[in-house]
């Protein structure tokens, strides 16, 4: 693309581009703002993880019709959760700061990665198959994504 097109082209998106940039510096200084969580609290996080969201899987992957391997509870910068070719399930124990329905989007979205590994839309009928109301939840929780970096 010449130069003087991709001039154009920014200056064409340069109001959308700015306001982009300016909510990212907010969400930035809301995160400095924000009290560190102490080694205890992350601590009580894991472990109310640990007990939670087990059961929580289990119920759910009863009402899929699935089976899935390993639970593993971690604390990822970017994901709420994860699902391996092997079925092994990781979540994010940040989920613990979350409603329990928006836990329960992330469990049965990860569980759903058991019938189709991949956001088809086969993927999301069957997530709307156990939650009709996922696209609420899947926006509440992309609201709720500053919890993550705590």
């Amino acid at each position: 693309m010449p130069t003087a097109a991709i001039r154009q082209f920014v200056d064409s998106k340069r109001t959308w581009i700015e306001r982009r940039l300016a909510e990212a510096r907010e969400r930035q200084a809301q995160r400095q703002d924000r009290p560190c969580m102490t080694q205890e609290e992350l601590s009580l996080l894991f472990e109310r993880a640990r007990a939670v969201l087990p059961e929580r899987t289990a119920y759910f992957a009863a009402v899929i019709g699935v089976d899935y391997g390993r639970i593993t509870i971690r604390r990822q910068k970017t994901r709420w959760g994860s699902c391996s070719s092997k079925g092994n399930l990781s979540f994010n124990c940040m989920l613990m700061l979350l409603p329990p329905a928006l836990q329960d989007y992330v469990v049965v979205h990860e569980l759903c990665h058991r019938r189709e590994m991949n956001h088809s839309a086969r993927f999301w009928e069957e997530v709307a198959r156990v939650l009709p109301d996922y696209k609420q939840r899947r926006a509440q929780l992309r609201q709720s994504g500053d919890c993550i970096n705590r």
